[in-house]
């Protein structure tokens, strides 16, 4: 028995998180720590992206949100930011057979207009080829930013409530909001993961991880394999949510 078999049993099957949230982190100082380039460590973190979806999808996650690229990571070196572009592309020609033949919904959530071309194109097609699967939902944010994705949520409601009454303004509820987030549709985060060592939530799923359990590793997003996925999980059932109450 290896060691994933035998952690895997520590796991109370019947007590998963719906909605797990992982913001990736650390590909550039994994990259810097084995003298490589930081194009290698986003190859290395798409790597893990591919183990953990399928972990996640096998053990029956519902949801899987991944943070891939933020609206404020466009400040870092064109080089870099087309790597990382040039991967998504890569991913869903890779692996979009896979994840339609394995039953999951691949959404892209994120200002979706402003990539590039054939990024966009490539996001349309495997989110259209998949749409009607019923397995897990992967959400694969991004340029993402949860204030700017509140803040359209909320533009979207004024404009549908412009002419309405004060009364019908008065009785919107947090459902009809949060049918206006890109989100729409999936349960609220449970479970938010964020290896490298960062103790931030870095303007991610803002709204949705109100009452999500927050782990944070030090292993960086390329080693963080099926075995510390489970750890996160095992952490996450030893807890007592009460979402408020005592």
């Amino acid at each position: 028995m290896n060691k994933n078999e035998k952690i895997l049993k520590e796991i109370d099957i019947q007590n998963l998180p719906k909605h797990i949230a992982i913001i990736m982190d650390g590909n550039g100082r994994w990259a810097k720590k084995k003298n490589k380039i930081r194009s290698y460590g986003h190859l290395e973190g798409a790597n893990r992206v591919v183990e953990i979806v399928r972990t996640a999808s096998n053990l029956g996650i519902e949801v899987l949100s991944l943070f891939a690229f933020s609206t404020e990571n466009w400040k870092r070196p064109v080089d870099e930011v087309e790597k990382i572009m040039f991967l998504v592309v890569k991913f869903i020609e890779k692996y979009i057979d896979e994840l339609n033949s394995n039953n999951v919904k691949l959404q892209v959530l994120g200002e979706l207009s402003e990539l590039p071309k054939n990024t966009l194109s490539k996001v349309q097609y495997a989110i259209d080829k998949t749409k009607d699967n019923t397995g897990m939902t992967l959400n694969i944010c991004l340029n993402y930013g949860s204030r700017q994705e509140i803040l359209s949520a909320c533009k979207n409601l004024v404009r549908e409530y412009q002419n309405k009454s004060e009364e019908e303004i008065n009785s919107i509820t947090e459902i009809e909001f949060e049918e206006k987030l890109f989100t729409r549709g999936n349960s609220n985060v449970d479970l938010l993961i964020r290896p490298s060592g960062e103790l931030r939530i870095s303007n991610f799923l803002l709204y949705q991880i109100a009452y999500a359990e927050l782990y944070f590793s030090d292993v960086l997003w390329p080693d963080f394999d099926s075995y510390e996925f489970y750890i996160s999980i095992i952490e996450y059932q030893k807890r007592n949510r009460r979402f408020g109450g005592i």
